[in-house]
């Protein structure tokens, strides 16, 4: 797990690793361990190394194989690099370390694009060709590594955050009113290429850029995820499946503990986390490690989630470690979390990962999480409307977006107006063939889409903050594809995540099972009162913060009562406005 930077120019000139430098040790954070560079001709490749799979320099990047006419920046972990190792050595390849970089290096000589579906794993790369001048940038099926790009006409430079990005210069730092449109509708997510930030882009999941030293450049998506059970698979029951998505979650868990550090699970005492812990428990591991975090109450909402978090920590005997934190320092640190975000989150989960993965990151480098379960086994409430609808985007429309296009253009300035931009991209994702069930229509944008800019974003960027890698075993690959084959009826029942819920029997106490859903919980952020509610309205209305982005008359209604201006999903309008100042303030934008 990493930080990657790099640059291409266009212009025959050699790359610009002043500009370079800057962008690489502003990723500093992600890669506390090591840093390097590689330069040839117009292209030159940065890197920070955090040492997980291979402790020693061998694996120390950037990667050059002169004699394969390679060069590779990397960024994630490659869970199967052993059998793909073993694979390589039976065509010849020889290796000179222990880790899974050069299996990745070695893998693209001998495959090239095709390596990329025999990944099993979280990545973003960069490789160098140097007899044929291109390079060739990837992202995993799932988004779980970032990928930040900046082309213009003279360059192309690319980096694991969009803050690392900025620190090249020659980026001015402009909004973009069509993500903005996205931010302030579809809950804060801005789908992959655009950005909020106008002449910055991100790679997509599931795609890979080619592009040489004259700017000829090629791209492709090259994985999706399509729903409904195989030929084979139409007549299983609720039982099958269960067996199946068990086996699946145990080898997903498994291969997870692949590293040369100790891996731990950060424990929120839900299902998910829990699960997490008793198949490693039934896989042998002794005395793990596991995280909570807790925040005061507010506004009659309980702030942890401790009774469940201490339930199966006792169950199984771990090292476990509560953090319970005050209000002070919720606010305290609320600067340097969204200093971390490569893009404004309005999640409260932000600021509970970013402190928790500060406590964690004093005890071991790794943990395994467990987002993804949600969007792949049917956990949120806005997934039953759709069942039978005749207008599924008008049904997740009306469950989902934090406003009405007309509410949307009474808070935005006119100058910053943009047409329904969210809705049309929502209305065109449904429409894509691939997924027939409303549902399921739901799941797959959700899975694809949102899932990789919000929780898998979330978990990244306040995890790496800290140099700790984070692993999503509900995001195996192969897991996702056996859960999009799932039919919703199976998912839906139970309050949601059924089938899911009906695997944990197996392994877990029914008591973190069967009881009200819960998350990481902020309460203070979320009604927003006393010295919280102060500060945010210094944000917004201060002249010098005052980017006149928003009309003034509605930023006075919101801050007038904004416990009673919530979004379909209990989150609060205020809050979101105030954390795109901030994180505009603390990007010096």
């Amino acid at each position: 797990m990493c930080g990657i930077s790099g640059e291409l120019r266009f212009d025959d000139r050699p790359a610009d690793l002043a500009a370079l430098e800057r962008i690489t040790h502003h990723l500093a954070p992600r890669g506390p361990d090591a840093w390097g560079f590689h330069s040839q001709g117009p292209v030159a490749l940065g890197h920070r190394r955090l040492k997980i799979m291979d402790l020693s320099d061998a694996s120390a990047q950037p990667m050059v194989d002169s004699d394969l006419g390679l060069a590779l920046s990397f960024n994630g972990a490659i869970y199967n690099y052993p059998e793909l190792r073993g694979e390589l050595e039976g065509l010849g390849y020889r290796f000179h370390s222990g880790g899974d970089t050069e299996v990745l290096l070695k893998g693209y000589h001998a495959w090239g694009e095709a390596l990329l579906p025999k990944l099993n794993g979280m990545f973003a790369f960069a490789i160098w060709e140097r007899d044929r001048q291109s390079l060739f940038i990837a992202r995993d099926r799932l988004g779980v590594k970032p990928l930040y790009l900046s082309q213009t006409a003279q360059r192309l430079r690319f980096a694991s955050t969009l803050p690392a990005l900025l620190k090249g210069g020659d980026i001015a730092g402009t909004l973009d009113p069509v993500a903005l449109n996205h931010y302030l509708n579809f809950h804060a997510v801005v789908p992959a290429p655009r950005t909020l930030i106008a002449g910055v882009e991100k790679l997509p999941p599931a795609s890979w850029l080619r592009i040489d030293a004259q700017g000829r450049c090629e791209r492709k998506t090259w994985w999706q995820l399509d729903y409904g059970p195989r030929e084979d698979e139409l007549n299983l029951g609720l039982e099958d499946w269960r067996d199946r998505l068990l086996d699946g979650l145990r080898d997903a868990v498994g291969i997870r503990q692949r590293a040369a550090r100790e891996v731990g699970v950060l424990l929120s005492g839900g299902v998910d986390s829990s699960l997490l812990v008793g198949l490693l428990a039934e896989a042998g591991v002794d005395d793990l490690l596991t995280f909570s975090i807790g925040f005061q109450d507010a506004g009659g909402e309980r702030g942890d989630e401790f009774e469940f978090s201490d339930l199966i920590a006792r169950r199984y005997g771990t090292r476990h470690h509560q953090l319970r934190i005050d209000e002070h320092e919720v606010i305290e640190q609320l600067p340097a979390a969204f200093r971390a975000m490569s893009e404004p989150m309005v999640s409260h989960d932000c600021i509970a990962f970013y402190l928790l993965s500060r406590e964690v990151s004093k005890h071991c480098k790794v943990v395994q999480s467990g987002q993804g379960a949600d969007e792949l086994f049917g956990g949120y409430h806005w997934y039953p409307p759709l069942v039978g609808s005749d207008d599924p985007f008008a049904s997740y429309r009306a469950a989902f977006f934090d406003r009405s296009h007309a509410e949307y253009t009474a808070t935005v300035h006119p100058d910053w107006l943009a047409h329904d931009a969210a809705g049309e991209y929502v209305r065109a994702h449904f429409q894509q063939p691939g997924a027939l069930d409303p549902v399921d229509k739901a799941l797959r944008l959700d899975s694809t889409v949102m899932l990789v800019d919000d929780p898998v974003k979330r978990v990244d960027n306040m995890t790496m903050a800290w140099g700790l890698e984070a692993r999503v075993p509900f995001l195996d690959y192969r897991v996702a594809e056996l859960s999009a084959r799932i039919p919703s009826r199976f998912k839906l029942g139970d309050g949601g995540k059924q089938v899911l819920k009906e695997a944990a029997r197996l392994v877990i106490p029914h008591e973190v099972i069967d009881r009200k859903k819960g998350y990481f919980p902020v309460p203070g952020l979320k009604h927003l009162q006393g010295k919280t509610r102060d500060w945010v309205r210094e944000l917004l209305l201060d002249p010098s913060q005052n980017r006149g982005y928003f009309q003034v008359d509605m930023l006075d209604r919101l801050l007038s009562d904004p416990s009673q201006d919530l979004t379909p999903l209990r989150g609060s309008k205020l809050w979101q406005l105030a954390t795109l100042n901030l994180w505009l303030n603390e990007q010096g934008l």
